[in-house]
C-alpha cells in the first residue's frame, strides 16, 4: 500500500511555484481575452438580429461568461499572494463559480447546437421569436431557474463540510469533501457530458459531409457550409475546454489528496471557453458578416 501511494504522489508531483505561475498566467489571459470578447460582442449586437433563438443563446452565454469573469480577479490575487484575504464564504462562492460556469456554458452550447441542427434538418432559414420581448422573457426565465432554483442548493452544499477550509488563508481546497455520493454524482455528470458532446460531434460531421456532397465544388462559397463549420467550432470548444478536466477527474476522484494541483490546472482549462466570444467577434469583424454569423 505504501509503495502504491508513493507511485501516485510521484505521478501527480508538480512544483507548487510552477503551478501557481501557470494558474496566474492562464487566468490573466482568460480575464483579458474574455472581457475583450464581451466588449466587442456588445458593439456587434447592434447589427445583429437578436430575436433568433441562436442569438438569444449566445447572449445568455455572454451573461454567463460575464458573471464568471467577475470572480477571476480574486483567483489571480490569491495565486499571486498565495493567501486568501476575502473570507471563507466568498472563497466558497468563487470556487463554486467556475464549476457553475462549466455547466451553464455547456447547457447554452448544447441548446445552441440543437437549435442549429433542427434548423438544418427542417430546412428552415432561421428560428426566431415573434418579438424581442419574447426573447427577453425567455432569457429571464432561464436565469430565474439558474439563480433561484439551481444556485442556492449548489452553494449550500458546496464546501459546507466543517473539515474543509480549516486554514482560512487557503482557498479552493474543498477536495476532502468528496464522499461516495459526490463521487458517484461526478461519474454520472462526466458520462453525460462526454456522451452528449460525442453525439453532437457525430451529428455535426454527418451534416458537414452531407453539405459537402450536395454542394460539391462550390462548397467554399456557400453560406450553409460556413454555418456548419461554426457549429463545429462550438463542439470543438467543448472538447478542448471541457474534456481534459472531466477525463482527468475520473482518475482524480480516487486520488484527491495527491493530485489537487493537477486538478486546478485542468479546471483552469475549462475557463478558456470564455475566450469563445473573442473568437466570434474577430471572425465576424473579419468576414463583415455579423448578422449572417448568428442568424442561422
Amino acid at each position: 500500500m505504501g509503495a502504491q501511494n508513493q507511485t501516485n504522489k510521484t505521478f501527480c508531483f508538480i512544483d507548487e511555484d510552477v503551478c501557481y505561475t501557470v494558474l496566474t498566467a492562464s487566468y490573466t489571459v482568460i480575464l483579458i481575452g474574455g472581457l475583450t470578447g464581451i466588449v466587442m460582442m456588445l458593439f456587434l449586437l447592434c447589427r445583429t438580429n437578436t430575436r433568433t433563438l441562436t442569438m438569444t443563446a449566445v447572449i445568455n452565454l455572454m451573461i454567463g461568461h460575464s458573471i464568471f469573469l467577475m470572480t477571476v480577479p480574486f483567483r489571480i490575487a490569491y495565486y499571486v499572494r498565495r493567501e486568501w484575504q476575502f473570507g471563507p464564504a466568498f472563497c466558497r462562492l468563487v470556487s463554486a463559480m467556475i464549476h457553475i460556469h462549466i455547466y451553464v456554458s455547456f447547457a447554452f452550447y448544447v441548446t445552441l447546437l440543437i437549435i442549429r441542427n433542427i434548423s438544418f434538418f427542417k430546412q428552415k432559414d432561421k428560428i426566431e421569436f415573434y418579438r424581442k420581448l419574447h426573447s427577453v422573457v425567455a432569457s429571464a426565465f432561464v436565469w430565474v431557474v439558474i439563480l433561484l432554483i439551481f444556485l442556492p442548493p449548489f452553494l449550500y452544499f458546496y464546501g459546507n463540510i466543517e473539515t474543509t477550509g480549516s486554514n482560512k488563508r487557503e482557498c479552493f481546497h474543498f477536495h476532502t469533501e468528496i464522499t461516495n455520493i459526490v463521487r458517484i454524482l461526478n461519474y454520472v455528470v462526466i458520462a453525460v457530458i462526454l456522451t452528449v458532446v460525442c453525439s453532437l460531434f457525430g451529428v455535426q460531421i454527418f451534416i458537414i459531409v452531407k453539405v459537402v456532397k450536395n454542394l460539391q465544388s462550390k462548397v467554399s462559397n456557400q453560406q450553409v457550409f460556413w454555418v456548419q463549420l461554426k457549429s463545429l467550432f462550438f463542439i470543438l470548444v467543448m472538447i478542448i475546454c471541457f474534456f481534459p478536466y472531466h477525463m482527468f477527474r475520473i482518475f482524480y476522484l480516487d486520488h484527491v489528496d495527491d493530485c489537487f494541483m493537477y486538478n486546478e490546472i485542468c479546471l483552469s482549462i475549462t475557463a478558456l471557453s470564455s475566450l469563445d466570444l473573442l473568437a466570434f467577434a474577430l471572425q465576424s469583424g473579419l468576414r463583415k458578416g455579423c448578422t449572417l454569423f448568428f442568424v442561422r
